[in-house]
């Protein structure tokens, strides 16, 4: 298999013989990991069930965490789920590598879309498939939402979508969701939405793939999956806790497969994961700060404040230079958009003339950074 190094790995390359300016205090806006502690209540709960260590986890997961998530879900998204609905994972990366392999282990020429920029992720897991990639590019031109393009979609057997969006803070509606949905039915294509960041809102909550489906009258979710975490929901990106919902067709059998993966979360994550996945409040508690850095964004870069996510897309004159530029002079990494998407068919990456700026430091720190970063573009 040959993957592409990761987006990090290439900007140490980038940077590796610059010095930074040690008169600034490093600041590193490139990773979406949130800098803030696990709510206490979280980690108490983690701590008060460390004595089940001595016990094998089970493989689809322990009650008190499947009714967690699915209750999550009917508040949230006012889904309801049966039990054979819903998995939980050992967060969102282990599933989108691992699914499209056993999606498509039996398909001869297995044809997979995703949205450019995306999580490259979905690339490993394409390579891994041996799967054909049809790229679904996000620009300016058309809202950073995929275009529907009937004809090349009607060979897929996965589409992955992601939103809301990273890099680019899109959202979908759930109108445009619900038309992927009749595609998904319409070709016989398994359509998943990445939504790790759907809890990531500044103003209204952001509509789920599962609310769309049962919207178009799909209330059974045939074809249909959404992947969530808690890590940015809750700043926890260690519990490793996430799910995969939907299709109970697909899930029985995927079931089967995870038994033999060996990815089930150790118990005493489970419990803590339940409490995190049960409670809003600390939830509502990040979202303020998330907002106050994008009104701080706003009012220092001249932004406008995205609808989701934690995430500035920003275009800026030869991103590559401005990215060590600005690690030089003012000690501030950013993440250059081009290392998020690959060049379509055309040649065409819909992320050359982008940086990636990750608000996941405290109001205070991030104001600062954001000082550093207009003085670089002036």
């Amino acid at each position: 298999m040959n993957f592409e190094p990761y987006p990090f790995e290439k900007l140490n390359t980038l940077l590796s013989d610059i010095e930074p300016n040690q008169d600034f205090t490093a600041s590193v806006l490139t990773i979406g990991e949130p800098q803030f502690e696990t709510p206490d209540f979280i980690q108490r709960a983690l701590c008060n069930n460390a004595d089940l260590l001595k016990k094998y986890p089970k493989t689809n997961g322990e009650d008190n965490l499947r009714v967690a998530q699915r209750e999550f879900i009917s508040k949230r998204f006012n889904t309801t789920l049966t039990c054979e609905q819903i998995i939980p994972t050992f967060g969102t990366r282990e599933v989108l590598f691992n699914f499209p392999q056993f999606l498509l282990f039996d398909k001869k020429e297995p044809l997979m879309a995703f949205t450019n920029p995306f999580y490259q992720i979905y690339e490993g897991a394409a390579i891994a498939s041996k799967a054909k990639m049809l790229l679904l590019n996000l620009d300016k031109d058309n809202g950073f939402k995929p275009v529907i393009q009937e004809e090349k979609l009607s060979t897929c057997d996965l589409v992955i979508l992601n939103f809301p969006n990273n890099p680019t803070t899109s959202v979908l509606t759930l109108d445009e969701l619900g038309e992927w949905v009749k595609l998904a039915l319409k070709y016989d294509f398994v359509l998943v939405n990445d939504e790790c960041y759907s809890e990531i809102y500044t103003a209204e909550p952001i509509p789920s793939l599962l609310e769309a489906s049962s919207h178009v009258g799909n209330t059974d979710f045939k074809n249909v999956l959404v992947v969530n975490s808690i890590s940015k929901r809750s700043s926890a990106p260690g519990l490793r806790s996430g799910f995969i919902a939907g299709d109970a067709k697909i899930l029985e059998e995927y079931m089967k497969y995870r038994t033999y993966v060996g990815c089930a979360s150790p118990l005493p994550l489970q419990s803590a994961a339940a409490a995190a996945w049960s409670d809003e409040e600390h939830v509502a508690a990040s979202r303020d700060i998330y907002k106050k850095n994008f009104e701080l964004a706003k009012e220092i870069l001249g932004i406008e404040i995205p609808k989701a996510t934690f995430y500035i897309w920003l275009k800026v004159q030869n991103p590559l230079e401005f990215t060590k530029k600005l690690y030089k002079e003012y000690n501030v990494k950013v993440l250059p958009g081009e290392y998020l998407a690959r060049d379509d068919e055309n040649g065409v990456n819909p992320g050359k003339d982008f940086v990636r700026i990750a608000l996941v430091e405290s109001p205070e720190k991030t104001e600062n950074a954001l000082h550093r970063i207009k003085e670089c573009l002036s």
